[in-house]
């Protein structure tokens, strides 16, 4: 390998919508193609399904809590390739409704795994992304409805354009805290961490985009959230309307997005098309 050649990254990819995007970008990005998965063994099966029909991914461990791990992929995707030119972060995890880990728990398991183990993942890879570069962060509907049942004040403030990096945090650290002292809904957020979890990654990709929009310009870097539908999956139990490969059609798209695209660019997106929220 060399610095020259070109590399997608996608995180959780040993299996559903993640081994779905994985095994498109293998067919259609121009480049190497590293699958990561935190099970090595898992990992490294997926791989070999995608080569057995013809592909040719790589493998990389990649435990999305373990910083050591995320900082591991940057240094072999420095040495490797001399930076990184899609990401595609679609690990994560959902407890349903009726499990019985207590509420605040999963609230807090939810959100270190899908907001805050997320945003390792970007502040470590982002600054090795070469110009042109493309995030996508796997949202979901779910975002959309957590963010309708906030209270008018959290919306105000999940919407504001000079919401910072630091003020998300915050709020996403306040939603578990809440939940810990039984408070969360008196403070204006719905019963939803998942919902919640996602709603920070889309916002999170907004304020990234902003912030590489006045940082690196002329890189044209772009960075946006999808929802991928209700996809049949094991995370879902099965229930869903959509294929995984139907699921992985918008997160492809937004990763291959051509050079000179300059938008989207923040936005949140649904079968291809920015939602207004």
């Amino acid at each position: 390998m060399s610095s020259c050649s070109r590399v997608a990254v996608v995180t959780g990819a040993n299996k559903g919508i993640g081994l779905a995007i994985a095994r498109e970008l293998c067919r259609q990005f121009s480049g190497d193609v590293v699958l990561t998965a935190r099970d090595v063994a898992r990992g490294q099966a997926a791989v070999q399904q995608l080569q057995a029909e013809g592909l040719s991914p790589r493998f990389h461990q990649l435990d999305i809590d373990d910083l050591q791990s995320i900082r591991a992929l940057r240094d072999f995707l420095r040495k490797e390739y001399g930076g990184l030119n899609v990401l595609v972060n679609n690990a994560g995890i959902v407890f349903w409704d009726n499990d019985p880990t207590p509420f605040d728990v999963k609230a807090e398991l939810t959100l270190k795994t899908n907001f805050f183990a997320t945003r390792n993942i970007c502040n470590e890879l982002l600054p090795i992304m070469k110009p042109h570069g493309r995030v996508v962060n796997i949202s979901s509907s779910q975002c959309l409805r957590a963010f309708e049942n906030c209270s008018e004040d959290l919306q105000e403030k999940f919407r504001s354009e000079t919401l910072t990096e630091a003020d998300l945090v915050d709020l996403m650290k306040k939603f578990v805290e809440d939940t810990k002292n039984e408070v969360h809904e008196r403070e204006g957020w719905p019963n939803l961490p998942y919902g919640v979890s996602k709603l920070g990654v889309t916002v999170l990709s907004r304020i990234l985009a902003r912030h590489l929009d006045e940082k690196r310009k002329a890189d044209r870097i772009l960075v946006n959230a999808c929802c991928p539908g209700q996809v049949k999956t094991d995370v879902t139990k099965e229930v869903g309307i959509r294929t995984v490969e139907e699921g992985a059609d918008t997160p492809v798209y937004l990763a291959l997005l051509p050079p000179d695209a300059t938008e989207p660019q923040g936005q949140l997106l649904h079968d291809k098309v920015v939602q207004n929220w």
